[in-house]
């Protein structure tokens, strides 16, 4: 079984390509293909322009009996878009370029003959100068006379437009040369007042933080000398402290206030205090009147209840009932117990008692 896209094919050993027939076409024939306009033309039976790059399909023929060193030439036939007119090029291997033939005008074809005209006097001048050196002399002297001509004429243009615009162009480079220098003066001195305003403001304000750290100083340490003047032994009852401090010794500031407050007023509770209250009211006694004092007592008695009975009523509080029958052992137990009330008593006796030496005397 033979294989599939095979590339070799079978000979049989009798093979004879001479008896092969020989497929007999016109030289001339001519083949359909498919390009692009090479350039831009025009028709010359409707003026419709076709642009470089417009799709045709054309008809290929090779030119019979034309080579160009062993390169043959083909013509092409296309059709107008718009009256269907026939236009057919060939192609240039000289020029590596296409040919208008017949249908059309090449456009920019002005351009193109003005290079090919230089193009050939340029050819022919080398090839005088080849076969004569007297002619290559000629022309050097002919180049160098036209380009010293070209160079006066410039001259003289520059000098004709120097004296219509009367333009000191060397008074102009000078001016600005001189504006340049200006400006640089200028910018340097900027730059100096700047560098030295910026010196100065640091030197005030480094003068200025100085003064004012010495202030600071100052009043630190004068605050500090008026705390130490202002401090007093009871400051403690009254200032506060840290929080830290405050659960630290709590305890020793607790004891402290109840130290103080008993050198004040005495101790809650104690029978000493009685006594110094029953002491503090002898010396208004005399000797040779005993009678006072038991009259003197029985006001004292008297105000205390009423000051204590007051003093409930005023805090909205029952009337205890050894106020309602008064004995003197219960009011010295009440007493002892309710000593911040007594001490106001114990002022009112001070008074009464400067009253009662005022109104002896």
């Amino acid at each position: 079984m033979s294989e599939r896209k095979v590339l070799n094919k079978y000979y049989p050993p009798d093979f004879d390509p001479s008896k092969i027939p020989k497929l007999k076409l016109p030289k001339d024939r001519q083949y359909v293909v498919r390009l692009m306009a090479p350039f831009n033309m025009r028709c010359k039976t409707c003026g419709e322009y076709i642009y470089k790059g417009k799709k045709f399909n054309a008809r290929k023929e090779t030119v019979q009996n034309e080579l160009y060193m062993g390169l043959p030439i083909f013509r092409f036939y296309i059709k107008c878009t718009r009256c269907l007119a026939e236009i057919t090029f060939k192609t240039d291997p000289e020029n590596t370029d296409y040919a208008m033939e017949h249908g059309a005008t090449r456009n920019f074809q002005a351009e193109k003959l003005i290079e090919e005209e230089e193009k050939r006097i340029q050819q022919e001048r080398e090839e005088e100068e080849l076969n004569n050196p007297m002619k290559v002399l000629e022309n050097r002297t002919k180049d160098s006379k036209m380009e010293m001509e070209v160079l006066e004429n410039l001259q003289e243009l520059k000098e004709l437009n120097q004296r219509q615009a009367q333009v000191d162009y060397e008074g102009m480079i000078s001016q600005y040369r001189e504006l340049e220098k200006r400006e640089r003066e200028r910018e340097k001195e900027e730059d100096e007042r700047e560098t030295k305003e910026m010196l100065d403001r640091a030197l005030v304000k480094r003068l200025r933080d100085s003064d004012s750290d010495s202030e600071k100083e100052e009043e630190s340490s004068s605050t500090k000398s008026m705390k130490s003047s202002s401090d007093k032994p009871t400051d403690i009852l009254t200032t506060d402290k840290p929080p830290e401090v405050q659960g630290a010794s709590a305890a020793g500031v607790k004891r402290a206030k109840t130290e103080s407050w008993e050198r004040s007023v005495g101790t809650l509770g104690g029978g000493g205090a009685l006594g110094s209250l029953v002491v503090r009211k002898k010396p208004a006694v005399t000797v040779s009147k005993p009678s006072p004092v038991v009259t003197a007592a029985a006001p004292t008695s008297q105000r205390v209840f009423l000051y204590l009975v007051l003093q409930t009523q005023k805090h909205r509080q029952p009337t205890p009932q050894i106020l309602l029958n008064p004995s003197p052992h219960k009011m010295a137990r009440h007493l002892s117990a309710c000593w911040g009330r007594i001490q106001t008593v114990t002022a009112m006796t001070a008074n009464e008692k400067k009253m009662k030496c005022v109104t002896d005397t």
